[in-house]
């Protein structure tokens, strides 16, 4: 058996495990439902073989019983968005706080709901005791390792997919200047996919970016990014296309696809992560219309595309989001309104995946 032989059988049979393990998942994801006056996004996205997402502000989550209602009617799949990143569950260099994902493992497992890591390895909110302390390559080496290790290997066969990389190429197609490639170098990136392998054989591994659903250098250089790590037989499994747009910058239906299907001939599979799509204040039903579209031709390329297997937003109401704090100016960016009315964009989802 030749080099390129052996890479496709391992590669094979670790996809025929995450089938089998994606499957009992789709299986659990109709059943015991709360009533809706339609059947949720859930439901629909299931009949598709499609897991259906959103991210979680744990905060809101906590005090906010409406929120958790929507959140288990309408979502297969959650995202923490802050409980398991660095400064969060490793606030000290020898303790780990799993309390809040745990929490939210609790509330997914109850509503038989999947969970997506997020994330691993990040150059954002990492705690002072790293960033500020004196560590030599070799230490920080074993700081990574054993903080992957820890974080994995304690939802090991419960969470089935991880951003394991997030952010690591420039908008000029660069490696991003980040603490972990001047602390440690290139090479973190393929440690950060092997250490997670070892934490957890079974579970799904993705790099996760913004800016790359469709045409441009960002998104050739994670291609090849992709291509190499391959080659090298690190264990990445799939891309998460994180999609914060807007109606006018958004990528063709055309552009997204001929992306999957690039992704695609690596033997890698691609979900959509964080998606949202923001409008200029105050927003009109001209620009809720426009919202709409962006919402179900992003769905469109996902359900085109073989190997796409979430479509998840980051939030899903319009009364939390992070958009009005971080572009000015602009807002209603996500699904339910602040009132968790469902808005055209839900129904535009919804009519999408009525259709077979």
């Amino acid at each position: 058996m030749n080099e390129r032989q052996e890479m496709h059988r391992i590669y094979g049979a670790r996809r025929l495990r995450r089938l089998l393990t994606f499957g009992a998942l789709f299986l659990t994801s109709c059943v015991q439902l709360p009533l809706a006056p339609v059947a949720p996004l859930r439901a629909l996205g299931a009949q598709h073989q499609l897991l259906i997402g959103a991210s979680v502000d744990e905060a809101v989550f906590q005090r906010d019983a409406h929120y958790r209602e929507v959140l288990a009617r309408e979502f297969s799949i959650l995202t923490p968005e802050n409980a398991l990143k660095f400064e969060r569950v490793h606030p000290a260099p020898d303790r780990y706080d799993f309390r809040r994902p745990d929490a939210l493992m609790d509330f997914a497992a109850s509503h038989h709901m999947a969970v997506h890591g997020h994330t691993l390895v990040w150059d954002g909110q990492l705690p002072q005791w790293l960033t500020q302390g004196h560590f030599s390559r070799t230490q920080l080496t074993a700081i990574l390792r054993d903080h992957i290790h820890t974080v994995v290997g304690h939802y090991r066969g419960r969470i089935p997919l991880w951003d394991v990389v997030s952010e690591a190429i420039d908008d000029d197609g660069k490696l991003r200047d980040s603490f972990w490639l001047r602390s440690i170098g290139p090479d973190y990136i393929a440690l950060a996919f092997n250490w997670a392998y070892e934490a957890d054989p079974h579970a799904r591994l993705l790099y996760n970016d913004y800016g790359i659903a469709g045409d441009n250098r960002k998104a050739d250089a994670v291609f090849r990014l992709l291509r190499d790590l391959r080659g090298q037989h690190v264990p990445v499994d799939g891309v998460g296309l994180q999609m914060h747009l807007s109606p006018n910058d958004a990528p063709t239906v055309r552009q997204v696809r001929r992306n999957m299907m690039r992704f695609e001939s690596l033997g890698l599979e691609v979900d959509i992560t964080e998606m949202d799509v923001r409008v200029r204040l105050p927003a009109n039903g001209t620009e809720l219309a426009q919202q709409a579209r962006v919402y179900r031709e992003m769905l469109d390329a996902c359900l085109a595309a073989p190997n796409c297997k979430s479509f998840a937003l980051w939030g899903f109401t319009d009364k939390y989001s992070w958009i009005p704090d971080n572009f000015p100016g602009w807002g209603n960016a996500l699904i339910f309104g602040p009132d968790f009315q469902p808005k055209p964009a839900y129904h535009a989802l919804v009519d999408r995946l009525r259709r077979r």
